[in-house]
């Protein structure tokens, strides 16, 4: 009897491994190394404007996908991030300048301060949910900017403080064509290893605690110890991206990180997914090609009547943070599981076309 080839119509996953898998199809594993390469050539055919672009996406989406972790896959909130996003970034650039540290080994171990930090305010804020957890975080945000502004000996006070250029083997990082290279290497790395940490046993812990804390308990998880743990890994992928920022910038100032920063943060990966990797990074695009566009969107309206009836020009920094709360609203209203579900959507649509139905 002649046999039969089975073609499977779908998700078709007969093993544990197979859902858990990073890439779930050889396609997709394919495509993201080509968009890697791809973006490895950036350097070679865009400008400094465009570059500049891309290395912000970098660092702010490595600290937005800490965000996300807490956020989206604990189930906690914050509204201080942008404060842990300082302390890496001053806690780099005070071991480089003070001790000498180089600075590639300094923004791991700012990492690790931050992570200290942000543990320090998550063991109490562990034990709190809701609003309560809310005005937490809030506090946590002045205490740190508070620190910021006093502690001249740690960030220069309200002068702010120079950074070294990043350097490797004598190299200096120091143009948007060198240091592209810097943020696009240190987001793949902290990309993989959010996506696995997602696979491990502490990672499902931490979507488990989400989804129902209860449930999770009776199985055995301990809450606060996850908790805590969210927001550790949290302020490490914050002290990750800021350190970037500082060495990047090679000035840190304490008026960048206030509690609009830290709003910006959540819209990030509101807009991206809230639960999804994949989404951190989208929603960070967004946020940060959403000014573009309305600065390009004011230039094209220069000198029409609506330009002269609202003046925009001189209100170009009140449309960009209305623009925000709008996009937040938005998403939230039609898309609540945020650019990240919709692209999914699509691929569902054109991998069963004309059956997608």
């Amino acid at each position: 009897m002649a046999s039969t080839n089975m073609i499977p119509c779908g998700d078709f996953k007969t093993s544990y491994a197979a859902d858990t898998t990073i890439f779930p199809t050889v396609t997709s594993r394919n495509a993201v190394i080509l968009g890697i390469l791809l973006l490895a050539a950036a350097p070679l055919f865009l400008d400094a404007y465009w570059l500049n672009l891309l290395i912000q996406i970098g660092y702010l989406g490595i600290a937005a996908l800490g965000l996300n972790i807490l956020v989206g896959f604990t189930g906690q909130i914050s509204i201080g991030h942008s404060a842990f996003f300082g302390f890496g970034a001053f806690s780099s650039a005070y071991l480089s300048n003070s001790y000498g540290v180089p600075v590639a080994l300094a923004i791991p171990l700012a990492a690790l301060m931050t992570t200290v930090v942000g543990m320090v305010f998550g063991v109490p804020a562990a034990r709190l949910k809701g609003l309560y957890l809310a005005i937490a975080t809030l506090a946590a945000q002045y205490i740190l900017q508070d620190f910021f502004a006093r502690a001249e000996w740690f960030t220069g006070g309200v002068a702010g403080t120079m950074a070294e250029p990043f350097s490797l083997f004598g190299f200096a990082f120091d143009t948007d064509q060198s240091f592209f290279y810097v943020a696009l290497a240190a987001t793949v790395v902290m990309y993989l290893l959010a996506t696995n940490l997602m696979r491990t046993r502490d990672g499902r812990a931490l979507v488990a605690v989400r989804d129902h804390y209860l449930s999770a308990e009776i199985m055995g998880i301990n809450l606060t110890k996850y908790r805590t743990m969210s927001f550790g890994i949290s302020a490490f992928y914050a002290g990750i991206g800021g350190a970037l920022y500082a060495h990047y910038l090679q000035y840190v100032s304490v008026e960048g990180f206030t509690i609009l920063f830290s709003i910006q943060f959540l819209g990030m990966i509101i807009i991206g997914g809230l639960g999804s990797i994949m989404g951190s990074l989208m929603g960070t695009a967004f946020m940060v090609l959403l000014p573009e566009v309305m600065q390009a969107l004011t230039d094209s309206l220069a000198g029409t009547s609506l330009d002269r009836a609202l003046n925009l020009k001189d209100s170009l920094a009140f449309l960009r943070e209305m623009a925000i709360g709008v996009a937040i609203i938005l998403f939230l209203v039609f898309e609540p599981d945020g650019l990240a579900h919709r692209w999914r959507q699509i691929k569902a649509y054109w991998k069963l076309y004309p059956f997608s139905h």
